[in-house]
């Protein structure tokens, strides 16, 4: 037990950190400022890990939680402090990924864009039904054992098969929460409808879907861990009869040990077969598998910022890589000559051509393959050498092979956006050889999490171009 440490800063993934000695100690659920008293539960040479068990004093700018689940729920770590606090532990994790790990100084540190809503902004949940729910510590004190097992909600963090009860979650408008308490309700009030069991692998409700969009359409994918028609049409009778609202009501079945749907058949039983997004006039069609940023609002930020720094006067040839459904490379399209997307997921590109098609976009072209092996010179004679390069890879970053291929190419501008900044960081240093860092700029995607993301503009050393 450590007695009145102090909380002095936020780390990485968000843990607040205080230093004992030698020692570098995580503490979640604690805020720089607070006094408390810390119980162990890792060590190691140079770190330890551990949990407050009681506070001394608080943080002078803590604030009260506004979630129920919050400390137990992994999502939202980040509910007591106060939102202008968050934007500047993000700035400054991008700030120190810059220089610590890729020793880049950028010549322009852009002010993080905050967004205008802090609750209801994501546009997608996932729920898991699990007949292993997690019991709080007041029920287990209250005689836990005879508490109902069954729960709708969230996995509680590295605990694969125990699922946290869910009564209001604030990450989307209520509709969400509505829905998820009815699928319940009616599980649990009907015969046949047992909550699936990770570890024996049965059962029958297994997973909900809910997605929205700007223009007020409403997804609900429910997934069965077996086709039981009767049971299963019930079900989404009830949901199409008790919310008129959703215009999109699909399902899966699923018999496979793990819970994703991007290799299963989503059938449609209601409504239509997509969603509508809809950006500057621009319209996207988003399908049950399709990847749309989860903040609507922020995305069109976050989209703006991107178009701006790749500086484009409409002649210009434009890579998008890891362009997905082609979100990015639509977006850019009115004001560039021809944009290249490059996408590893076939479906993913099929809906990028579709909204492309049904925008009117016909300066746009969208391949299918892995990055490593489509950006050849061969590819880059076939489809012109980019003048700008747009890429948004995934969370690891980009293959040191795709990172060569763009040296080779070596487009005037690069684009780099990143949901980590510690992997943009490492590649931005490889790319270092060839290219300087003009200005880069946060954007917040997650408020009450300690997730961040980042648009770098890299420019050819020696390059007269100005921004």
């Amino acid at each position: 037990m450590l007695e009145k440490i102090e909380i002095t800063d936020v780390a990485a993934e968000g843990k607040a950190i205080a230093r004992v000695g030698e020692w570098v100690v995580f503490v979640p659920w604690t805020a720089p400022g607070d006094i408390a008293d810390v119980q162990l539960v890792r060590k190691r040479s140079h770190f330890a890990e551990g949990r407050a068990v009681f506070f001394h004093r608080y943080a002078p700018d803590r604030i009260e939680p506004f979630c129920a689940h919050f400390g137990t729920c992994g999502g939202c770590k980040w509910q007591h402090l106060p939102y202008e606090a968050q934007l500047r532990y993000k700035e400054k994790q991008v700030a120190d990924s810059l220089t610590r790990i890729g020793k880049i100084a950028a010549k322009t540190f852009l002010p993080i864009a905050g967004a205008q809503k802090t609750v209801c902004y994501r546009n997608k949940l996932e729920f898991t039904f699990s007949n292993r729910r997690w019991l709080t510590e007041d029920e287990i004190s209250a005689g836990g054992e005879t508490v109902q097992p069954n729960g709708a909600g969230f996995h509680i963090p590295k605990m694969f098969d125990k699922v946290l009860d869910i009564h209001k979650c604030w990450l989307q408008e209520d509709v969400s929460n509505r829905i998820r308490l009815a699928v319940k309700d009616y599980c649990l009030s009907h015969d046949g409808y047992p909550f699936f069991d990770l570890k024996k692998q049965e059962g029958f409700i297994r997973t909900l879907i809910i997605r929205t969009s700007s223009t007020g359409e409403l997804m609900v994918v429910v997934v069965f861990f077996e086709e039981k028609k009767a049971h299963r049409e019930a079900l989404l009778h009830h949901l199409k009869d008790a919310f008129p609202e959703i215009t999109s009501l699909m399902y899966v079945i699923n018999g496979k040990c793990n819970d994703t749907i991007t290799d299963q058949e989503v059938i449609l039983f209601h409504g239509k077969d997509h969603l509508t997004e809809e950006m500057e006039g621009l319209r996207f069609k988003i399908g049950p598998k399709s990847f749309f940023q989860t903040n609507s609002e922020q995305a069109v930020r976050l989209y703006r910022i991107v178009r701006d720094f790749a500086g484009l006067t409409g002649v210009e040839t434009v890579y998008d890589l890891y362009t997905g459904t082609g979100t990015i490379a639509n977006f850019v399209a009115r004001q560039s000559g021809k944009v290249i997307g490059i996408e590893y997921v076939p479906e993913a590109v099929e809906d990028a051509r579709l909204n492309a098609e049904c925008n009117g976009l016909t300066n746009t072209r969208f391949f299918a393959g892995d990055m490593k092996d489509m950006l050849t010179p061969s590819f880059v004679e076939a489809h012109g050498r980019p003048d700008v390069v747009i890429t948004d890879p995934p969370r690891a970053g980009m293959h040191d092979s795709v990172i060569d291929a763009l040296l080779a190419v070596s487009p005037e501008r690069i684009v780099y956006v990143s949901c980590n900044p510690a992997s943009q960081a490492r590649d931005l240093s490889r790319l270092d050889v060839l290219y300087e860092v003009e200005k880069v700029q946060p954007v917040d995607m997650f408020p009450h999490t300690h997730h961040v993301e980042n648009v770098a503009l890299l420019l050819k050393k020696n390059n007269p171009a100005t921004t």
